[in-house]
């Protein structure tokens, strides 16, 4: 049996969530156990989080400690790798070259869903740091799909809201601004490709919501 080795506290509720979304996904495919998980919570201080998340700014002092989760899961038991945060897969080359077991793209799987799915036009509601590396962007347009973007007051608007999230002060607030974000972008089909947000958002009937989270632990489950 396989093991996988998650990259998590980026942030430590959605890696939470995310191991219980495995969790729920292997049960229905029909598994006989629980799955073998391994976890690192990174040791992130808390002011190179909002600097990164705020300012788009500093996230070369992840890697380090990236590299050091990586080798450590390798180290535990660890078969292949992944990491339920969007923002710093910007960094997954690093993180491949620090070991030598597989680590799955965030990216690649979710344009992978989307492909499947036969859409041509989805909205990206990230963080600034996904935004500004063009990586969604350059898989969309690989992909043949029109990637949208929220306008830049609302992009800043965004930062402000999954801070919040992440910190635990988010609540009926910042989820009216995030609808009204949705609401202004003038889309059907929206990626959350910022796993924070799916604590957040409760979808709208006249919305599709694809969420990166959920599409990369059925990519975990499909591993295992």
């Amino acid at each position: 049996m396989r093991t996988v080795g998650i990259i998590g506290g980026l942030g430590p509720e959605t890696t939470a969530h995310f191991c219980l979304e495995i969790i729920k996904q292997y049960e229905e495919a029909g598994a006989s156990s629980r799955p073998p998980i391994l976890m690192w919570n990174v040791p992130l201080q808390l002011e190179i989080e909002r600097d990164l998340i705020l300012r788009s700014k500093g996230e070369e002092r992840y890697v380090p400690l990236l590299i050091e989760a990586a080798q450590r899961l390798e180290r535990g038991g660890a078969d292949f790798l992944v990491m339920p945060c969007n923002s710093l897969h910007i960094f997954i080359r690093q993180i491949r070259d620090s070991v030598s077991i597989p680590v799955l793209s965030i990216v690649d799987t979710a344009c992978e869903h989307l492909k499947k799915r036969h859409l041509s036009k989805v909205g990206i509601l990230a963080t600034a740091t996904t935004v500004r590396s063009g990586m969604f962007q350059r898989a969309f347009n690989a992909a043949g799909i029109e990637p949208v973007l929220p306008a830049a007051p609302d992009q800043d608007l965004l930062a402000r809201i999954i801070l919040k999230i992440i910190e635990g002060k988010s609540g009926p607030t910042e989820r009216k601004e995030l609808e009204e974000i949705i609401r202004r972008m003038e889309i059907n089909t929206i990626l959350l490709a910022c796993t924070d947000l799916q604590l957040l958002f409760q979808g709208k009937e006249e919305i599709q919501v694809i969420d990166t989270m959920q599409v990369l632990a059925g990519a975990v489950v499909n591993e295992l």
